[in-house]
């Protein structure tokens, strides 16, 4: 069996020599054997009693009490370890979410993360939420989330060039409004309103031919497309429908 001097588990366990002393001199942890010259040796029963107490000394478990439950007759070193994992698992959940409220803390203190309502500066409160209710009762509160989760994860920079890319992408579709809805150059342009919307969120070809016809018989978004061209809602939708006929099929 292995025999481990006091220095050897220090080294191991990176308990210092001075704390496994301590450890000796109030019963908590004694060595296997010690020779005649006072030296110390530790075996295997003894690691797995220092691992029990550095897993209560990471409870905040003071040592005379670790004495008791490890001198106890009914401790049972598997109960125990099963008992630490539970115990580790709901830490690890509990630093995760603190985590998460310290990196949201360190972004809107750099003023980089981009807040959900600064999306939609410039709208009233009242017709953000027709939009949200729209979402919902279209595609479901989970399009919602998802699309608020994006948004959220995006820096300022990130937001406005995304906006800035659907603003030249309607630019340019109006300077191809004469063309056949089905002209590459009209598609190219479509496949990257396409890759645009799924930058919200995931956006299956059916809901992206719902959205055509949301453009034309919806009144407020009609209107946001007629700021650029009369004509704009109805020719984005017919291109948008030879997009959708092309990709629903393959």
């Amino acid at each position: 069996m292995d025999k481990f001097s006091v220095n050897q588990l220090a080294k191991i366990t990176g308990v210092s020599v001075r704390t496994l002393h301590h450890y000796d001199e109030i019963d908590l942890l004694k060595p296997a054997t010690r020779t005649d010259a006072g030296y110390r040796y530790y075996g295997r029963e003894e690691l797995l009693r220092l691992q029990q107490i550095l897993f209560y000394r990471e409870l905040d478990i003071p040592l005379a009490d670790i004495r008791e439950i490890l001198d106890d007759e009914q401790f049972d070193v598997l109960t125990a370890m099963e008992s630490h994992r539970k115990e580790l698992q709901k830490r690890i959940a509990h630093y995760g979410t603190l985590l998460e409220t310290i990196d949201h803390t360190i972004a809107n203190l750099k003023n980089e993360k981009m807040n959900y309502e600064e999306m939609y500066k410039g709208f009233s409160k009242e017709q953000v939420e027709e939009w949200e209710k729209e979402v919902i009762e279209r595609w479901g509160a989970d399009k919602l989330d998802e699309s608020k989760r994006n948004i959220m994860a995006m820096t300022k920079a990130e937001v406005t060039a995304l906006k800035e890319e659907g603003e030249q992408i309607n630019l340019a579709l109006v300077t191809l409004i004469d063309k056949d809805p089905a002209d590459a150059a009209v598609q190219q342009l479509v496949a990257r309103h396409y890759a645009w919307i799924n930058k919200f969120y995931a956006c299956p070809i059916k809901m992206y031919r719902g959205f055509g016809d949301m453009y034309v018989h919806d009144e407020r978004y009609r209107a946001t497309y007629e700021q650029y061209a009369k004509e704009l809602p109805d020719f984005l939708k017919k291109a948008m429908d030879v997009f959708c006929d092309e990709h629903q099929a393959s």
